[in-house]
Order: structure tokens, then sequence, then C-alpha cells
């Protein structure tokens, strides 16, 4: 790894920590009196989805940034210069670093093994494209579904705020993470498989080792496989809210969706 990625793993690691501990407290206040009514375990988690709000916002934009106008790699998917790729992976490494020391440090309210596995899994498999410079376009366009991210966070925010699951806002907000979830996760699977297909048989494909074909195969298989079923649910309590229908029903899946959804928010390792 190079020192320029370091750099910014680190530097990202402790941005997030400062929007974590000393910028989000005010901010948040600012925007709404309700922040500061929150209990404390849950002011914690409020500034850790802000966070994880602008992780989202930050690395999603830079995704699109690199699949519109990067032409090294999008000429080679598999070896190309991994240059930008590998800026906007070192700030989500920096990003899981904080979140792994958040969890360490609130364990008792926020802890969660397998939350905690799947960082250090995304981490492992990041540390490929660091290191290695492999698959830059599509660890870029994995990433791309952090866009969804930050709908999923403001309807935590909502149901925090005790807004009414009628009211207009979380409706709009329902129907822009389902729609938004819909286009980053799984619209995108056509091309994105497309793509896959395409380096088969290729010397770029051979060079990458049977290690690396078969972790990046199967871990897209099964992201996308979660995807499907992430999608179904968001879909069919939005459905609900739409149509009046489900009463608590909705209220409990649309709760489960929410917390798979954070759950894998970053999973996104190939």
């Amino acid at each position: 790894m190079e020192t320029r990625e370091l750099t910014v793993v680190a530097g990202s690691f402790v941005g997030f920590q400062l929007l974590f501990s000393v910028a989000s407290p005010p901010l948040s206040s600012a925007i709404t009196p309700g922040y500061g009514r929150l209990p404390p375990t849950k002011l914690t988690e409020w500034n850790s989805r802000l966070v994880s709000t602008v992780h989202a916002l930050i690395v999603g934009l830079f995704c699109l940034y690199i699949l519109w106008y990067d032409d090294a790699v999008n000429a080679n998917p598999v070896w190309g210069d991994p240059s930008l790729v590998k800026l906007n992976v070192a700030i989500t490494c920096g990003y899981l670093l904080y979140d792994l020391v958040l969890l360490a440090c609130n364990w008792s309210t926020m802890g969660d093994s397998f939350f905690v596995c799947h960082h250090l899994a995304a981490l492992y498999a990041y540390g490929y494209v660091l290191t290695r410079g492999v698959l830059p376009y599509f660890a870029n366009f994995r990433l791309i579904s952090e866009l969804s991210t930050p709908f999923v966070n403001q309807r935590w925010f909502f149901e925090s705020l005790k807004y009414p699951r009628s009211h207009r806002l979380v409706v709009l907000n329902g129907v822009a993470m389902a729609v938004v979830f819909f286009l980053v996760r799984i619209a995108v699977m056509p091309s994105y498989w497309a793509s896959v297909f395409a380096t088969f048989g290729t010397p770029e494909f051979e060079r990458l080792g049977l290690g690396a074909q078969v972790a990046w195969i199967t871990s897209c298989i099964a992201l996308d496989v979660l995807n499907i079923i992430w999608m179904y649910k968001i879909t069919r309590g939005c459905y609900k809210v739409l149509t009046g229908r489900g009463g608590r029903k909705v209220k409990v899946e649309a709760e489960a969706s929410s917390s798979l959804d954070k759950k894998h928010t970053n999973n996104h390792t190939d």
C-alpha cells in the first residue's frame, strides 16, 4: 500500500471520528430540537448514522465520477489504473476502522458480532484493491450501492423523532429509498454481470489467480441474492404503507429491512 492511500485511510478515520464527536451534536441540534431530547444511546446511534450518511454521499458520488470519467479503469476493468478507485476505497477503509472502534466503545448498546465480521471481511477484500490494484472497475461499481444508505438512515431519523408513518416526508423518503435502492442495487445487475462475463477467458482474468477469481465471483453472487431479498422486503413494505395496509406488520417489516440494510451498508467487498 502506498503512502498516499495510508494517509487517506488515517485521515478519513480521524475525520469521521471528529464528525461523530465534535460536529454532529451541534449540527444536529441546530437542525432539529428533537435531537436534544433523545436518550444517550439514541444520541450515539444518531451521530453514527449522520457519519454513515456523509460517508455514503462522499463514496457514492465519487463512484459515479469514476464510472463516468475514469477512462483507464473503464478500458481495463480488471487491471486498469486504480489510482482514483484506491482513494475511494481508502476513504471507506478509514470509515470501517472508525466504525469498528465505535462498536468496541459502545458494545453494550451497539455491539453486533456479525457487523464486526462484515467489517473485517470488507477490510480484507479492500486490502487487495489497495495493495494489488486488482478489479478496480468492479470494486468501484459495487460501492455505488452506498447511495441508498442516506435514505435508510433518514427513515431511522424520522422514527427517532416520532414522525408518524403517514407523514408526507416519511412516505416520500420511503418511496425514494425504494426507488434508489432499486436503481443502485437491482437495475445495475445486468450491466455489472455483463462486464463480469466479458472478462472470462481473457489473459487479465487468468492473471488474477484462482483465489481472487473465486472470492470475487462468490461474493458477487451472495451480495446480489441479498439485494434481491432486501428489495422484495422494501417493496412490500412500501406498497403496504402507500395503500394503508398492514398496520403493525408494516412497521416490523420496515424495521427488519432497515436493520438488514444497515448491517450490509458497506458490504461491497468484491
